[in-house]
């Protein structure tokens, strides 16, 4: 790979929903530049970026990949990233890479879930965004209705940079061009709107343009094409066959002379400071001489090499046997071997620079959003993070085998690394061991990779529903906790008052004592307590938030006051109070998306009727489809895989996404809290 600057680098990511011909697209860009001789396809099962295993069987991308190559003297890292909700995830935490996130539609489907989720993730970021429909070549296209509606959805800065022509079999470019065939629209109209929409963005270039009546040269454009791009006033919309080829120049001719390099797209949300504490904005320089400033975006455990951070070079120069810090880490780590990924190929290299995309094997101080630098001046610098949906999807799993317990927890936390959206938990009453997806989908490729790669076999089964508790009124507690044992005693009394918080404020402890009639050293002992307290519930045993825990008096004694007195009588005041204060049990409320054909919108509402739910809304999705958006408790869906396939006939898919805590019926909390009051009878 020859030497570049930095700013003849460009890094981009294709994102969308699946189907849209991501991969194949990457594939075809590959092969346009001589990186690859043949182009491989998904169905075959040999591209360049669906290389695992898992991805070949499923014929869709599961995770992000990456590869780079040159054209026109640019050297374009290119991600390429799942489209199915599923693994947001891995789509969404590729956006921390790179400048230009390019929303490839597919022709015959239009505008789909992720479409939207990652244009509006993308513009969140700050990032340039282009759209490219993909699939003209397909039948029964509508590209001028797909046109109208990607104007519509996502504004009138949406403009052509090409269309489509000789019946959708090429393309031609209107940024250069005023004339020429199109199949829709008209070359003239596209090219002027785009030139109108440019020379707004300089006001010196504008008053030339109206008086002179001449279009500015490519040239003088590229400037105000940047800054359109970098404030969003422009997402220019391109056409592709990644089959036929056709558009697969023009869109390389566009990364490499219009996509940003890397001082000229939005600076990356760099801030110092620690997170939740007070911090000041810290601006990168993307200049190869100043202090090493990169950002981990991506993790893979690789059996063969091992734990692989992926970063973005933001600032300095990373070289091979130089010495980095991870983080606040004061231990540096020696850069054995620096590498860019092709595919599933570590090719090593010497250098990185500001807008490469690397990666560093067998470095265990690297987690996923770590900072990387190499001087102490850059100590407590963090990167913004990314909002990612939140996982809702839970199973509980056991292992078969007795004794696997260890190696299980090990594989979990393995896969943790690699994927933002993948959590476990492990239930302190239940002793549940819970992972936690976007989907069904998304935690069956965790269950067979287990299974595939680790030999480790489970048992699943539904978990036990996150409910929580809070209260509803204000309330006091008191409790003096004595016990005495023929020799030293314990003694600690305590007197406190709770006040309901905002939904999703957490929990508050307000110390207001005065007088030290409960010394300062027992403190802590009492807020141990109160939340022992809040972990257990009150209730139904869940755990109690969005509460102010105030404790204002008691007392203690010169002998017998001792710490765990102070435990005992902190929890149990805390428990007379929460009693008192009206409590209520929440249960988690998800947004649902199902996606079905027309004439199955009635079964689908009955049903999240029938569950607790509610619709909020539809949306065309191509002919004879729809997505019926709706609310529903997510107790009410754990069987909604398997009601949805037969209600569709396979047809049907849905993702969920949480939205937000809401109280139970009151005949719900009825049973949740007879069933506590049973097990604690039990027990």
């Amino acid at each position: 790979m020859p030497k570049f600057h930095t700013a003849s680098i460009r890094a981009v990511a294709l994102v969308g929903h699946g189907g849209a011909g991501k991969t194949t697209l990457a594939e075809a860009l590959l092969h346009r530049a001589g990186a690859i001789t043949v182009p491989g396809s998904v169905e075959k099962g040999n591209t360049v970026c669906d290389f695992d295993t898992q991805e070949k069987a499923a014929g869709h991308s599961l995770q992000s990949a990456l590869v780079n190559f040159a054209w026109e003297d640019v050297h374009v890292h290119l991600a390429d990233t799942p489209g199915y909700p599923d693994f947001a995830g891995q789509a969404m935490a590729t956006l921390a890479g790179v400048d230009t996130a390019v929303i490839v539609i597919n022709a015959q489907t239009g505008i789909e879930l992720m479409t939207e989720r990652m244009m509006r993730a993308a513009a969140a970021r700050g990032l340039a965004r282009m759209i490219v429909i993909n699939k003209i070549d397909a039948d029964n296209v509508d590209l001028a209705g797909l046109m109208a509606d990607v104007r519509e959805r996502f504004g009138p800065t949406c403009k052509f940079l090409d269309l489509p022509a000789h019946g959708n079999q090429d393309v031609v470019e209107v940024l250069e061009h005023d004339a020429g065939d199109a199949d829709i629209d008209s070359v003239a109209h596209a090219h002027r709107e785009l030139i109108d929409q440019l020379v707004e963005e300089d006001e010196s270039l504008m008053e030339r343009y109206l008086e002179e009546g001449k279009d500015p040269t490519a040239g003088e454009l590229h400037a105000p094409f940047e800054k359109a791009l970098r404030e969003g006033h422009l997402i220019p919309v391109m056409f592709t066959s990644a089959k036929t080829g056709a558009g697969i120049g023009e869109l390389l001719h566009v990364l490499a002379s219009l996509a940003p390099n890397p001082a000229e797209g939005n600076p990356p949300p760099f801030y110092k400071g620690e997170p939740g504490n007070v911090s000041e904005p810290f601006d990168r320089a993307p200049d190869a001489d100043k202090h090493v400033l990169a950002h981990v975006f991506k993790v893979i455990v690789d059996p063969y090499m091992g734990k692989v951070g992926v970063f973005r070079v933001h600032q300095g120069t990373i070289r091979k046997d130089s010495q980095l810090f991870a983080g606040d880490g004061k231990k540096a780590f020696r850069v054995g071997h620096l590498y860019q990924l092709q595919g599933k190929d570590y090719v090593e290299v010497d250098t990185l620079l500001p807008g490469d995309l690397g990666a560093i094997a067998k470095v265990e101080e690297i987690e996923f959003d770590a900072v990387l630098h190499d001087s102490h001046d850059e100590d407590h610098i963090h990167l913004k993070p990314l909002e990612f949906p939140k996982p809702m999807q839970g199973l509980a799993v056991e292992t078969q085998k007795k004794g696997d317990e260890q190696r299980l927890f090990d594989i979990l936390r393995k896969l943790a690394m690699e994927d933002p959206c993948f959590k476990i938990e492990r239930h302190p009453t239940t002793h549940e061991t819970v992972i936690f997806g976007l989907g069904e989908m998304h935690l069956r490729t965790k269950l067979d990779r287990m299974s595939s790669q680790y030999k480790l076999e489970l048992d699943t089964k539904p978990p036990q529903i996150p409910f929580r508790e809070t209260i509803t009124q204000a309330a006091e507690g008191h409790c003096r906790h004595k016990k005495q044992s023929g020799g030293a005693g314990q003694f600690g009394e305590v007197y406190l008052k709770i006040e309901p918080l905002e939904r999703g404020a957490g929990f508050e402890f307000v110390d207001r004592v005065k007088g030290g009639v409960i010394p300062g050293v027992f403190m802590p002992a009492v807020e141990k307590g109160v939340l022992m307290a809040l972990a257990d519930g009150v209730v139904a045993g869940h755990p109690v938030e969005d509460l102010r825990v105030i404790v204002y008096d008691g007392k203690t004694h010169a002998v017998d006051g001792k710490e765990i007195a102070f435990v005992m009588a902190g929890k149990k005041a805390t428990i007379t109070a929460i009693r008192a204060a009206a409590p209520v049990v929440l249960e988690p409320i998800v947004n649902i998306e199902v996606h079905v054909d027309e004439e199955q919108m009635g079964d689908i509402a009955g049903d999240l009727s029938s569950r607790r739910g509610h619709v909020t809304g539809t949306t065309p999705r191509g002919p004879g489809r729809v997505v019926v958006s709706g609310e529903v408790p997510l107790a009410e869906i754990n069987d909604y895989a398997s009601r949805i396939k037969s209600m569709t006939g396979g047809r049907g898919s849905y993702s969920i996404e949480f939205a937000r805590y809401a109280q139970v019926p009151p005949q719900i909390q009825q049973k949740l809290a007879a069933s506590f009051k049973l097990q604690e009878d039990e027990e």
